[in-house]
């Protein structure tokens, strides 16, 4: 999750900007998935040059665009505010920010990077921190790894004397980055580099790859006997082999114009020893790759960077803190139950909120439990209009509850309206004090009745689209607001919108890229949406949710599938490949906008267009990812609907993952699926994978999600269960000091001294309370061994110079 705050520039600078240890690479095997994500939030201060400029950022995976903010114009301390949240589909090595000067006729100038390394995020995560604008230097700018076999060979010359000599095979290199957008034409130098030689060699060049295969070995004297008198370019002894090194140099091919640096790779000749060493070596950046310019005159970046990554075992490791988490809502009293206890114990509620609503809601556990802590929650309130004002347990529960499965809910009835007021805004200033010379404070007021009016009506008219889910959890609370405050005939209303309103419409309204309504803060909404939240809020608070609040209680059996309007899910713009046969005969790849719904999956030559193509969800036999192999291009994926696959190229790898996860998701009931595919494409009269002649033959792959899931939610329940214990680790020793203290009650009767530990947590049966505890501190421990065991299997198996610990390198 990054946060973009906002950007400081250093006021007059003399001269215009331009620009750990060894951690393996990880990989997944079969008891182990290691799965990240990132939130960043960020703005900045004192950006060069020193007038004043229109300026944005963009979120990198290593080199990758993966996200872009709004360009903030006419500024040197521009404020982003943007968030961004996402799953991390591949290995990086750095998580980079990019600040741009925006042009309109040239190309944007890049002003400066912040770039942290992927080990080092950590020390960031949950935090906003200033980092000072680092110069952009493309000998810097380096991604990927390469595969090399290094050996060592003794040789007998004729005259029975012994020299060395070094066998250098480069294999292959995999994720080179891209150049203007396309792959790269690569290719390596291999050098043996000592005080008195450069002796180099080159391998051929490999077009348009990213993951180019060399498979070119390469020899190298390094010792000579001493008998050897032949005059040479160098003169090294037997000692000087100390001094020695291998440097391989990756470059893309400039053809008419100058190679591109692509990264490098040092590796010293003793380590070999008479051995040889196979392994993936990550590339790095020159030594003096970033001396070009001062590095505090750039200005500087602050973000709010949250970066988790889980270990995940396999499922049956995780079965009895599952189960102990499950039946909470069961416990009495429920203050006694691990769920609550995970809440009570963490510091932030919301690191265990999130987790633990996931993994009810995915086991169907939710709706009991949120009435459990609700009823508890009511205790406490002594007001009627005071209702699930807090942030308790209950309100929180349900804000998680409502972003998780209302998503669809909020695209289908406000999005329509949110995308007409930005993308055709009219002026709505009603306040004297800000209106502009020719505003007419009348037609302003008409302009802002007309917008409120049209959100009115779509949210009274939505309540037939509401998740079923969504209407439980009102039911419930409804009953238990009137059970509590018996004589207010409103209060069943006040309850519910508390959240239908203040915490979800309301919030879409304030914030619509939060929900994906849409792609950047809405720059012509800004004025707006004060206004408009507020005047639906007195407006049409009482009608519009009792008119809600009845239709709700008569829709509680309805499906989200059921709707008679599809459901909006994702649409973008990609790249996609010819389906039919051009002129020439030859197929390329056209830019065009793509639309997911519940009902079809289309694209269009331009947003507003009406589609070219069209795909029912029920045809979609399989959805997956293609091999670059295919068209030398990164970042494809194919529909697989009938005779004919559909070959798309998204723009960055977070995007084509959250495509392929959209339309597994909206397929994975489909009676018709298939079970194999094929990885690469049919080319030249046979598949690329496994070389079958015949079109229309069977996969040579097995489907990666070829088992029919819940269609409207996919949740991880192993994920979340390994979150949770991650947060009951961290704190033990709060749940010790707990378990101590309920077992001094339990047993003596007497006045309970709280530690400041957990002086606000209520103990209201120690007995029960303490039992509980117990069992988490058992499972948590037994957890603790599991984890412990891998490590220790992982960390015997990693060998040095392996893929899993590369020599020298960081990941």
């Amino acid at each position: 999750v990054l946060h973009l705050v906002d950007l400081f520039f250093p006021p007059f600078p003399s001269k215009p900007g331009i620009r750990g240890r060894k951690t393996p690479i990880l990989v997944a095997d079969s008891l182990e998935m290691h799965q990240s994500t990132i939130a960043v939030h960020y703005d900045a201060k004192h950006l060069v040059p020193n007038k004043m400029r229109d300026f944005f950022c963009t979120i990198n995976l290593d080199q990758e665009e993966v996200f872009r903010t709004q360009v903030v114009e006419k500024s040197l301390s521009p404020y982003f505010g943007e968030e961004f949240y996402f799953e991390i589909p591949r290995t990086f090595q750095w998580l980079s920010f990019y600040i741009y000067d925006k042009s309109v006729l040239q190309k944007d100038l890049r002003i400066g990077k912040v770039a942290i390394k992927k080990e080092d995020l950590c020390n960031y995560t949950g935090k906003e921190n200033w980092f000072t604008l680092q110069p952009v230097d493309s000998n810097s700018e380096v991604q990927g790894k390469v595969h090399l076999e290094l050996k060592l060979n003794e040789l007998i010359t004729d005259n029975g004397s012994v020299c060395q000599q070094l066998v250098v095979h480069i294999k292959e290199c995999h994720g080179l980055p891209l150049i203007n957008g396309q792959n790269c034409d690569p290719y390596a130098t291999v050098s043996l580099v000592g005080p008195s030689r450069n002796d180099q060699k080159k391998t051929k060049v490999k077009k348009k790859t990213s993951n180019p295969q060399f498979n070119e070995t390469f020899y190298f004297e390094v010792t000579r006997s001493s008998s050897y008198t032949k005059k040479s370019q160098f003169q090294v002894e037997e000692e000087d082999i100390e001094k020695l090194e291998v440097r391989v140099d990756l470059w893309n091919n400039g053809n008419l114009v100058q190679d591109i640096f692509l990264g490098e790779i040092k590796v010293p000749v003793k380590v070999l020893r008479n051995d040889s060493f196979q392994a993936w070596y990550l590339l790095q950046p020159r030594e003096n790759g970033n001396k070009s310019s001062k590095t505090d005159d750039l200005g500087s970046l602050r973000l709010n960077i949250c970066y988790t990554e889980d270990c995940v075992l396999p499922s049956e490791y995780y079965a009895s803190l599952r189960n102990l988490l499950l039946k909470s809502s069961d416990v009495q009293p429920i203050s006694a139950s691990a769920a609550y206890i995970l809440c009570e114990v963490c510091r932030d509620k919301y690191d265990a909120v999130l987790p633990l609503v996931r993994l009810l809601l995915h086991h169907h556990k939710l709706v009991p439990f949120v009435a459990a802590v609700a009823e508890l929650d009511l205790k406490d309130t002594q007001e009627a209009n005071t209702i699930f004002r807090g942030n308790s347990l209950a309100t929180r529960c349900v804000d998680e509850m409502m972003k998780i499965v209302g998503k669809h809910y909020l695209k289908v009835t406000l999005k329509p309206v949110i995308d007409e007021i930005c993308e055709s805004p009219k002026p709505c200033e009603i306040d004297p004090i800000k209106l502009r010379e020719g505003d007419n404070v009348e037609t302003n007021m008409e302009n802002l009745r007309y917008y409120v009016d049209k959100v009115f009506r779509e949210i009274v008219r939505s309540s037939i689209s509401c998740p079923t889910l969504m209407c439980d959890v009102f039911y419930s609370l409804r009953h238990l607001a009137a059970k509590r405050f018996p004589n207010d005939p409103h209060v069943q209303y006040s309850a519910v919108s508390s959240f239908v309103f203040l915490r979800f419409f309301a919030v879409a309204v304030v914030s619509p890229h939060t929900f994906h309504l849409r792609p950047h803060h809405p720059v012509s909404f800004v004025k707006l949406r004060s206004v408009l939240f507020i005047s639906v809020k007195s407006v049409y608070l009482v009608d519009v949710f009792s008119f809600f609040l009845d239709d709700v209680s008569s829709t509680e059996s309805k499906e989200p599938s059921g709707l008679s309007e599809p459901i909006h899910l994702k649409e973008g713009e990609m790249y996609k490949r010819a389906q039919g046969r051009t002129r020439i005969g030859k197929k390329n790849f056209k830019k065009r906008w793509f639309c997911l719904t519940s009902r079809e999956f289309t694209y269009h030559k331009q947003q507003d267009k009406e589609p070219i193509f069209t795909i029912p969800i029920k045809n979609i036999l399989a959805v997956e990812k293609l091999d670059e192999s295919s068209f030398n291009k990164k970042n494809m994926f194919q529909v697989l609907h009938g005779e004919k696959p559909l070959y798309i190229q998204a723009n960055n790898c977070v995007e084509a993952s959250e495509w392929i996860e959209a339309l597994c998701r909206v397929t994975r009931c489909n009676q018709k699926r298939l079970s194999f595919y094929h990885p690469s494409a049919f080319l030249n009269g046979n598949w690329l994978c496994c070389k079958a002649t015949v079109e229309n033959t069977v996969g040579c792959a097995r489907c990666t999600a070829d088992v029919p899931a819940d269609t409207q939610i996919e949740i991880d329940g192993d994920r979340e269960t390994e979150r949770i214990y991650s947060l009951f680790t961290i704190n033990m020793s709060k749940l010790q000091k707990l378990e101590e203290a309920c077992g001094s009650i339990a047993v003596y009767q007497g006045p309970r001294k709280e530690p400041d530990d957990y002086s606000n947590f209520t103990i209201e049966d120690s007995v029960a309370t303490f039992h509980t505890l117990k069992q988490i501190i058992d499972t948590v421990e037994k957890l603790n061994e599991s984890h412990e065991k891998y490590r220790k299997k992982r960390s015997s198996s990693a060998e040095y110079g392996s893929e899993k610990n590369p020599i020298g390198k960081v990941s």
